[in-house]
């Protein structure tokens, strides 16, 4: 007797035949549907139904029983297996996310960066995480989205920006939700990790109702997932973990104009033993002093961000008639998060633009520079970021049929993200005033300010009381939003050929999108320590028509085709571009599919890129100008001018073009049965005009030539544009300890820079049924040739791929999975592979990496199923680089300490079919 796991609907194997990564829940044993059986369905990348599962451009999909199956717990680590994803992004105890997203994560298909990935749920657009990516660009938000609501998840590798616009360069990841639903069906989850903290519930409910014309489902989850802290793990809990130096943290430090450390007043950090929880003490750091410090104060920050979130989803009809329907989708959801990167600090700074921070001290006749961490103890607890973050979308429309092969969708679709998010931070002046006093004047033999600050007065712990006077949460409220009013007319059957119909499909959009940071207004300006935010704030209108074509030109050849022209306008101008794409398919057998596609891409200019205000960052620039007049003799990298800290000011640029891009691909898919499916497709993404910041090294370059050398002589010609800009951007200091030195450097996005990816996708999966259970083994293999970089025409053209540029990306990514089923029990067997990525030192490759996951899942009934899902199945640690002094001491795009984790998982369905 056949049992419910050997047969699935015909729907159902229409969705898993396109399954192409390796991490695929088994495919069991199927006779081929029958000609009756055949039903039209929508793939990612194009408008048109079809009843193929396989087009002329790849697309992976995964189903919500692979995602089951293989234990993913949340759409980040869903997406972090696919090989397609080999770009580095910021995980939750990054420092970058911490300062410019926290709570939020990104996905980045051929490495091109989060923001050349176009993300939908259910085809439609959602808006963007309202603050920008590394302070930069606009991305979406994967972090948010629901994992159990998820019905399936595309992936299209290639533009697709003749079918759905802007930004869909690298490829299109689409979330389609659960919609149709019977019954009601409770899920709950449970997980904990094997070395303490990371506890998580999860909690989902869906369901859906309907009579003769009205239908409506949906589903609700909660998540309550507690943070894991870093000091849970003993690989990053202290700084005797750093591969390079172990020692302390500098929690209490004094500096002289040499850089020499002065020693703390005798007794001093005894005094102070008890902060850190017990972990202060008296420090020496070779060549330079001492100085109280701690060894475990590194590990104050979390490795999973704590989050209690509410989501939900649902959809809703009314048959008007046979010929019409009226339909709404619409998603809520809200999300309290928190996190923590570090302690709070301060440290003697004159303005937030100013590298030069040292100070006259008349109570000991020298120029000093101060500096400290706030403790726990001083604190109140362990300070943390929190965000609240509410995201809700609406898409009320009508869909229905014309002249019996007409179909047509008219459409509104609406989403919001918005955020609160609290930081921690110093008022500058406040601690200025209680660490040194009242500011006497300024030095004349030294231009630098006078205090009489008494060092006891920094070696002191703070009361609770003392530390709220000088601290305060900075809140920002950012917004993001998009609306699109879309109409389109598809015909599946538009003319009859003699090799078949042709499909037609023409789409009409009109709609708006904006942001804005609304930052704490004093953080635009020096009133808290070490942080002078910019601000952003701007919106554009877009129009787009497009059209696209399917024509049987024999009975074993389809062509298709695209086009679709783009218009936006901002900042009282107008962008448009026409994209457009091409496919071919030939089947020469119907297990044989020989496939190509190349399209044309853009990306609209970014927002931020172009509203966002001035802001500063922290850099550092050799200054050739200087090493040249002072040092000509000394190669750059040995000057004593190398390496130059500065301030980097930043704002936006509004005559931004668009960014262009060029896909390739072509493979061959072989599947003589729904048992063996194996297919290689080759691809290529070129990505020109893209925007990058003004090279600060460029810029110093640019003012050395444009200034006299030591024999007078320049090498541009001072007057020329080049020169003028150049000469503009750098600021150097005019007096102080630091004369003619580099101050700061104005920077602006530019479209510059040029990127080349190529590479090739393979995937294997197979089904042997056999009298004690199927088997289903699964692989995906994704192997980059090259992803070559260049910021400015006539540079050097940087391979990505090697050590030594900069960059962390895979030259391979592979993942794999067997799995076994019989009589309602399965068991899957899941692992991926990272290829060699550079160490830190950027000298050298780290070996490959390893993770495996395991799941055992039991049919009790045919309406209640229990699953227990073990995630590093062997307690895998980061791969160790002994060049990594960086805390966490790994790479955190990459890796995590997380270690061994168990999830047990228990489904109930009430009425309906069965799971």
């Amino acid at each position: 007797m056949m049992t419910k796991f050997r047969r699935r609907p015909v729907k159902f194997l229409l969705a898993l035949s396109v399954c192409t990564p390796a991490l695929i829940a088994p495919a069991f044993a199927q006779d081929a549907p029958t000609a009756g059986d055949e039903q039209e369905i929508i793939v990612t990348g194009s408008r048109i139904p079809t009843i193929r599962d396989q087009g002329p451009a790849p697309v992976t999909t995964i189903d919500s029983d692979t995602i089951r199956a293989n234990g993913y717990t949340s759409v980040p680590e869903l997406l972090a297996a696919m090989t397609q994803n080999s770009g580095e992004t910021q995980s939750p105890q990054s420092g970058s996310s911490a300062d410019f997203t926290p709570g939020a994560q990104q996905v980045d298909l051929r490495g091109l960066g989060p923001n050349h990935t176009l993300v939908l749920i259910n085809g439609r657009r959602i808006a963007d995480f309202p603050l920008p990516y590394i302070g930069r660009s606009n991305f979406t938000d994967i972090s948010n989205i629901p994992v159990s609501l998820i019905d399936k998840v595309e992936i299209l590798s290639g533009a697709g920006s003749a079918i759905y616009g802007s930004d869909a360069i690298a490829g299109v990841v689409n979330f389609k939700m659960k919609e149709k639903l019977d019954g009601i069906t409770l899920d709950y989850r449970h997980g904990r990790t094997e070395h303490g903290g990371g506890m998580s519930h999860r909690v989902t409910a869906t369901g859906g109702w309907s009579t003769d014309r009205f239908n409506i489902a949906g589903g609700i989850e909660y998540l309550d997932q507690r943070p894991l802290w870093a000091f849970d793990r003993s690989i990053q809990d202290s700084t005797q973990d750093n591969p390079v130096n172990t020692l302390a943290r500098r929690t209490f430090l004094r500096i002289d104009e040499n850089v020499d450390y002065i020693a703390p007043p005798p007794g001093a950090c005894n005094a102070l033993s008890s902060l850190n929880m017990g972990t202060i003490r008296q420090y020496n750091r070779p060549r330079y002093g001492d100085f109280c410090g701690s060894e475990e104060s590194i590990a104050y920050g979390t490795i999973i961000s704590g989050r209690k979130g509410f989501n939900s989803f649902g959809t809703m009809s009314y048959e008007l008639s046979d010929n019409a329907k009226l339909f709404a989708d619409f998603q809520f959801g809200i999300s309290k998060v928190r996190l923590m990167y570090d302690v709070t600090s301060w440290a003697f700074e004159q303005s937030s633009s100013s590298a030069d921070n040292y100070f006259y001290n008349s109570f000991t006749d020298q120029l000093e520079d101060w500096s400290r961490q706030f403790t726990p103890e001083e604190t109140g607890g362990f300070e943390m970021q929190r965000i609240k973050q509410t995201t809700y979308s609406i898409t009320p429309g009508i869909r229905g049929t014309v002249a019996d092969k007409w179909n047509y969708e008219l459409s509104f679709n609406y989403s919001r993200y918005q955020s609160v998010v609290r930081w921690p931070q110093i008022i500058n002046q406040k601690a200025q005033d209680l660490f040194l006093g009242p500011q006497l004047g300024i030095d004349p033999g030294t231009d630098y300010p006078i205090y009489n600050a008494n060092p006891s007065r920094l070696y002191t712990a703070l009361t609770r009381a003392e530390y709220e006077s000088i601290s305060a949460d900075t809140v920002y409220r950012p917004y993001a939003w998009t609306s699109n009013l879309q109409a389109t007319l598809t015909n599946g059957e538009l003319i009859e050929l003699p090799a078949g119909p042709v499909g037609f499909a023409v789409v009409a959009e009109y709609g708006k999108q904006g942001y804005n940071l609304r930052p704490d207004p004093l953080a635009l300006t020096d009133y808290y320590y070490s942080w002078r935010d910019s601000d952003g704030e701007g919106k554009r209108s877009h129009a787009a028509i497009g059209g696209e074509l399917r024509v049987p030109v024999l009975d074993f050849v389809t062509l298709t085709g695209a086009g679709r022209f783009d218009t936006f306008g901002f900042a009282g101008r107008d962008v448009s571009k026409f994209t457009y794409n091409g496919g071919l398919e030939i089947r020469p057998t119907n297990s044989l599919l020989f496939r190509a596609a190349y399209g044309t891409a853009f990306r609209a200019p970014d927002l931020h890129y172009v509203f966002t205000g001035p802001g500063n960052v922290q850099s550092s620039v050799d200054d050739y100008y200087l090493c040249g007049i002072e040092e000509p003799d000394e190669d750059i990298g040995d000057c004593t001018y190398s390496g130059t800290g500065v301030v980097v000011n930043r704002t936006g640029n509004r005559d931004l073009k668009a960014e262009t891009g060029k896909t390739l691909t072509a493979g061959i898919v072989f599947a003589p049965s729904s048992r063996l499916h194996v297919s290689v497709d080759y691809f290529r993404v070129t990505l020109d005009n893209q925007v990058d910041d003004l090279s600060i090294d460029q810029i110093a370059r640019d003012e050395a030539a444009c200034r006299p050398d030591i024999n007078g002589n320049t090498e541009l010609d001072p007057t020329s544009p080049t020169c003028q800009d150049a000469i503009a951007r750098v600021s150097r200091f005019t007096s102080g300890g630091f004369v003619n030195q580099i101050s700061s450097i104005r920077v602006n996005p530019i479209n510059i820079a040029q990127e080349r990816t190529s590479g090739i996708d393979i995937a294997f999966r197979g089904t042997l049924p056999t009298s004690f259970g199927d088997f289903t083994l699964s692989a995906a293999h994704s192997h980059v040739f090259k992803h070559s970089f260049q910021q400015y025409p006539g540079d050097p053209i940087e391979n990505k791929l090697a050590f030594d540029s900069g960059f962390y990306l895979p030259r391979d990514k592979s993942n794999g999975s067997i799995s076994w089923a019989k009589d309602g029990l399965q068991f899957t067997f899941s692992g991926t592979r990272l290829g060699k990525l550079p160490n830190y030192d950027e000298d050298a490759f780290l070996k490959a990496s390893y993770l495996f996951n395991a799941t055992l899942q039991y049919d009790f009934t045919d309406h209640m199923r229990g699953s227990l899902t073990i995630r590093n199945l062997f307690d895998t640690n980061p791969v160790k680089d002994p060049t990594w002094s960086a805390y966490p001491y790994y790479n955190t795009s990459w890796f995590d300490s997380i270690g061994r984790s168990v999830f047990l998982q228990l489904t109930y369905k009430l009425g309906g079919a069965g799971l």
